[in-house]
Parts: structure tokens; sequence; C-alpha cells
């Protein structure tokens, strides 16, 4: 048994969960489920990134502390997970007092190893509060950040820590030619490298001014105790997670799954300090796009905005999911569209999987009294079935998830084309028994492959599809095998009511 360790972003906490949160956490969990399918021991990491100046900001506003506030957006974000089955074994805030007490250690360790890494300096510059970060003149447009352009670029003048990020410029451009995997797709590899060459500045590793966060632990020359800069705070929650009790995580993580806007922290910052303080780096960091509405980047501040609750009320969570998945590509950006999402859901699951679904039970049912026969393969489905099992496992290797479930759906095409060619109903009209058992057989082990394959994507839709085909209890999750070489002879099956029914027509 394998180790996998796959952590997502943790989400900043000054707002409500949106559609760009999802679109992370529902590829992460297909991940993960899709790699406990196969047979690894995952540990799923996910949290809350609770301190700095933006939550400050956000508690005042309403009259309410900083941990007061972080407090109820985590239950909320927590509840938005359970409600789209987001599989994760740990969740992490950075209020914890165990995480802080990681992110002290991980900084002494720093100290101790590379003594010269953490200096002194005065500095001014340009700070976007919505980044938390300090930019560079090429990542501001129009005196605003590229990434944040409703926000007011603010001047900060301080005296803090500094970390010696120059010093692991080749370091990294090693790492990174050494090991391709390390940063994918590749057009983000390119595009870290890219920044190498452009050279490295050093990087503020403290606040003065700011009080919500974890206390740098030694103070300034002059006394002065200042607060550590968030994302030397939010960064090491992957590390200081496995030092936590109850954790079976252990590092270094196999996949870092972060959006395209903060690569440079996660394969230039985050690398340097775990290089600083010797420790290992994470396998792979993989960088998603960004999913649009209407073309524009969601944006609470620009008024970009859809409300995440309506959108899983309208097919259910399953769908949602699937929606994402097959709609939006994982190495780049893509749309959400109401229009796409409904046709994908009528035609894919509800005239597809779902009727396949429906036909198939249904005919076992009437003709064969429930019980799924015992007979040979058939040569087209069982073969097709085959094929496509090879394929997805080698798309979802691959993190290719859009392929993955578009393999699903030339398989549920496939089938539904071989109902149409074999024509069941004719066979036991005609008294063609084998015949029958072999179709009926083919259509079952076929959808028994689509319960297994689906799990990723579907979990709910997928255990009930199980559960209609008679499948053992508790064995979905370990069944992979079915799904190489289905074996459900003597299963015996319900007909659904309806996998995935069909909006009513407004009257």
């Amino acid at each position: 048994m394998t180790a996998f360790f796959i952590t997502t972003a943790i989400d900043y906490a000054n707002g409500d969960p949106h559609l760009g949160h999802a679109f992370e956490k529902v590829g992460a969990d297909c991940i993960a489920r899709y790699r406990r399918l196969r047979g690894d021991e995952v540990w799923f990491l996910m949290g809350m990134d609770e301190h700095g100046q933006k939550v400050a900001q956000a508690a005042a506003a309403e009259g309410v502390t900083p941990q007061a506030f972080v407090d109820r957006i985590a239950g909320r974000f927590e509840a938005m997970w359970d409600r789209l089955s987001i599989s994760r074994d740990q969740f992490i805030r950075t209020t914890s007092p165990a995480h802080q007490a990681g992110v002290q250690e991980l900084i002494e360790r720093i100290f101790a190893r590379s003594p010269d890494d953490f200096y002194e300096r005065s500095y001014s510059g340009m700070y976007c509060v919505g980044c938390e970060a300090f930019k560079q003149p090429a990542e501001i447009v129009d005196g605003k950040c590229e990434l944040h352009p409703t926000r007011t670029l603010e001047m900060v003048s301080e005296r803090n820590w500094f970390f010696r990020l120059s010093r692991y410029q080749e370091f990294l451009r090693r790492h990174i030619e050494a090991h391709p995997e390390f940063i994918q797709p590749e057009s983000r590899r390119n595009e870290i490298l890219g920044l190498l060459n452009q050279g490295l500045e050093d990087v503020s590793a403290s606040r003065a001014r700011l009080g919500w966060g974890v206390p740098f632990p030694r103070p300034t020359s002059d006394g002065q105790q200042q607060t550590t800069y968030v994302w030397f705070d939010a960064l090491p929650n992957y590390w200081t997670a496995t030092r936590l009790p109850g954790t079976r995580a252990v590092w270094p993580a196999q996949q870092h799954v972060v959006g395209k806007d903060i690569t440079r922290f996660h394969c230039v910052i985050w690398p340097a300090m775990l290089e600083a303080a010797g420790l290992p780096l994470p396998g792979r960091v993989w960088a998603h796009g960004f999913v649009h509405l209407g073309g524009e980047r969601f944006s609470k501040s620009a008024g970009v905005t859809l409300d995440l609750g309506e959108a899983i009320d309208r097919f259910g969570p399953d769908a949602f999911r699937y929606y994402l998945l097959r709609e939006i590509p994982w190495d780049s950006d893509g749309n959400f569209s109401w229009e796409r999402f409904e046709e994908r859901y009528i035609s894919e699951l509800a005239d597809g999987l779902g009727n396949l679904a429906s036909r198939s039970l249904a005919m076992i049912q009437r003709y064969r009294d429930r019980v799924v026969p015992r007979t040979a393969a058939d040569a087209s489905l069982d073969a097709k079935g085959a094929e496509v099992t090879g394929l997805y496992a080698a798309a979802m290797d691959a993190l290719d998830l859009r392929r993955g479930a578009e393999l699903m759906g030339e398989l549920v095409t496939a089938a539904n084309l071989f109902i149409v060619q074999t024509a069941p109903w004719t066979l036991a009209k005609n008294g063609e028994r084998e015949a029958l058992d072999i179709a009926l057989g083919a259509l079952a082990r076929c959808l028994a492959r689509l319960a297994v394959l689906s799990g990723p994507l579907m979990p709910g839709k997928s255990a009930e599809l199980w559960t209609l085909l008679g499948g053992p209890a508790g064995a979905q999750s370990m069944a992979w095998e079915t799904a190489m070489s289905p074996a459900v002879d003597g299963w015996v099956v319900t007909k659904p009511e309806g996998l995935f029914p069909k909006p009513q027509a407004d009257t």
C-alpha cells in the first residue's frame, strides 16, 4: 500500500465559500477518492487560513473579535464541504495553538540551520491586502494589483525580519529542471522558470503593525515583537499538520493542489523555506486555473458572484461535482454556464447514465427475476468496458479529470447503443435465452464498471448505483478489481425510481 498525502490550499477566512473554492476542493477530492480506489493509503488535508490583515478588517467591520469571526466562517466552509461530500481526513486551522507552535518551530529550524537566512531590513513598498503581499511594478496595472483591481494598494514602510529568498534561486531552478513533475501543468512550470530568470528578491517574514497572527519567535534588534507574515504562517500548515495529534500524514506531501494565482508562494517561497529548514520538498504542485462566469473571473469585490448553494440545489451535489469536472479543464481556465450545466445534466446524466441504468436493471428484473445471469463475456461491450477502464486509469493518473469524466460518457454511449443493437426485448420474445443472458450480463458488468469509475466524481450516485446493482455492502471503495474484471453473476438488482430525474418543465 502506497502512502498518498494530498493537500489543497487553505482558504482565507474573510468570506463564504464560492465556486472557485468548490472547484479546487471537488477536483482534489476526486483525486483522493481515485487514489483510495487504487488501494493507496490516502491522507487528505484541507483547512482555513485565519490570520492576516483582511480577516482583522472584516471582523472589525462586523464588530466582532477576529476569533469569533473565523470560527463562524470555518463552520460555513466545513458545512459546504460536507454537502459536497469532500472526503477530507484533516481540517487544519491556522488559529489552533498546535499549528502556531509548529510555525514557530519551523522558523527556529531555519534560524538554527541557516542562521543568515533571516535578517532585519527597513522596507517601503506597495502592499496589496487582497494578496497579503508586496507587489512588484510588473504586477501593478494602472496603479492597482492585477489580481485585485478593486482594492487600493497601500504604501507600507516598516522594519521587519526578511527571508533571504534570493539565496535559493539556483537551488529552485536545479530542482525544477531535475524534477519536471514538481510543478504541473507544464504552463505553470514555465511561468515559474520565467520568474526565476527575472531574479528573486528577498521577502518579508514578519509584520510590525499587525496584531492578528502568529508571534514571530524572535524580536527585532530594538526589542520589537512582530507578527509572522501571513504566508510564513499559512504555507507551513502542510508540514505542521503532520505533527498534530491524531494525524496519519507523513511529510513530505505527494500532492499540493492550489490555484494558479498562488503558484509563486507554493513553488518558490515554500520550497525555499523547506530547504532552509532541511526538510524534503513536496512531490508535486498542481496549479489549476480559474472558473469564470460569463467570461469574468469570480470576484466578490468586483461583483462577479454566483450563489454556490443555488448551483448545488439545481440538480444535486453529485451532478454539480460532475459538471465542474466534466466542463472545466483541470489544467486551464474554464467557464461556468447555467445553460451548459442543464445541457450536460440532461444529455449525459439523465438521458445517458440514468437512462442506461433504468433500462438495464428493468430488463434484468423483468426477464431474469432481478438476478444477473451467469454468462460468457460479450465481445463488444465487455471489450469496450475494459478499454475505457484502462484509458480512465491513465487519464486519472495524469490528473486529467475532465478526460476521466469524458471516458465514462463514452462507455455510457456504447452501452446505450448496445441495447439498441441487441434489442433484448426481441431476444426475450423470440426465446433466445442464451443471447439474452449474454446481453443482460454484459449490461450488468458495464454498470458495475460505471459505478466504480463514477465514484471519484459522483460518490453519492456511485454508491446508489452500486446498491441498485446488488453490490456487496461496504466493498465499493475497494472495488477497482470490479472495474478491471467485473464479477457480478448472481447479484440481485433493484430497478431505480430515477437515478437522475429530469427537471420539471415550467407550467
